[in-house]
């Protein structure tokens, strides 16, 4: 007789100490349950990014953690969930449609054995699914297996570089869009966050950034975690604040929603008339700091597709939306 936990998540994950080598232990069994074979249960539990299709089902037995310890490996891996969407039911939904993305930035650079293993847990058919004790004897799993020794690709450094590419316009209509998130769509940003931000003032400083980077397997120089820290500061007061590190860390398919992108142009449409002069997009950004004409200019340039001499709504969106799709990578 084995425990169905019914409700694995990150959180529910604890060291037992600060030492490298520390066991792992899983907490939290207040809706576990004692695995009858043959039994089909039917309570809706667990939590909603981790919940397998079959609980939506309410009929379900010891598979759906499997499931949920699926879901736990891709975010591992990649820094996001598989299945997302604005609303506990938009997330429900996608996980009933099943469909997962191995495609995006990291996926190209992590090994086949590990997408290999991920696949057959997120199986949508608990009959067809990766038992938990085959999962143990997977090869990406096993001692000696094929799981690669270097650092991943990690979320929170691949965004930043990407948010540093970024013109300072872009990053100031980010900035706006983090300040209309609802708390639901970045709890797990703010954990992220908090996990850097190890005085709790409220903001990451240089020290914690570069710590922050190392804990993740980060191998960057004091210029290059510098770099990031300037690109990531968009009001200059030398450390990164809660909405400028979400501004960052945003998930890059935010920016095609359409409300996101809406408020972001109003912010800078000052008088609404569906246009974002220079004097316009001057003032936004003489707020944060930005003054010198030579980065309006730049910024009209690039964005001023019919070089009118304003911004209009749509080259507005090619602004915000270019290179939403993360550039691949060769495999590890």
């Amino acid at each position: 007789m084995g425990v169905m936990h019914r409700d694995l998540k990150p959180e529910n994950f604890l060291f037992v100490n600060s030492e490298e080598d520390s066991a792992l232990k899983a907490i939290d069994f207040g809706l576990s349950v004692f695995i009858e074979e043959g039994k089909v249960y039917r309570e809706f539990v667990g939590s909603a990014y981790y919940v397998a299709p079959e609980v939506l089902g309410r009929s379900y037995g010891k598979e759906a953690d499997v499931w949920s310890a699926g879901v736990i490996l891709y975010i591992l891996l990649c820094g996001a969930p598989p299945f997302w969407a604005e609303t506990e039911k938009g997330i429900f939904d996608a996980i009933l449609e099943g469909h997962v993305d191995f495609k995006s930035s990291p996926w190209p650079s992590i090994t086949q054995a590990a997408k290999d293993l991920i696949k057959k847990m997120l199986t949508w058919d608990p009959k067809l699914r990766i038992t938990a004790a085959d999962a143990l004897e997977h090869p990406w799993l096993k001692v000696d297996g094929e799981a690669s020794d270097k650092p991943i690709d990690n979320a929170v450094l691949s965004r930043m570089k990407q948010f540093g590419a970024m013109n300072k316009m872009k990053k100031l209509a980010l900035k706006v869009m983090a300040e209309n998130l609802t708390e639901e769509e970045i709890k797990g940003l703010r954990q992220m966050f908090n996990n850097m931000d190890t005085d709790r003032s409220g903001a990451i400083t240089f020290e914690e950034l570069k710590t922050g980077l190392q804990r993740l397997g980060s191998k960057l120089s004091e210029s290059e975690i510098q770099q990031l820290m300037e690109a990531a500061d968009v009001d200059k007061s030398g450390q990164i604040d809660y909405i400028e590190f979400i501004a960052a860390m945003i998930n890059r398919h935010k920016l095609q929603k359409e409300e996101n992108l809406l408020k972001a142009f109003q912010h800078f449409d000052k008088d609404n008339n569906g246009f974002i002069t220079r004097e316009e997009l001057k003032q936004a950004m003489t707020e944060y700091g930005v003054v010198d004409e030579a980065s309006i200019d730049e910024i009209i340039d690039d964005v001023d597709i019919d070089k009118d001499g304003n911004i209009n709504y749509e080259e507005f969106v090619t602004m915000m939306t270019r290179g939403i799709k993360d550039p691949d990578v060769k495999e590890r």
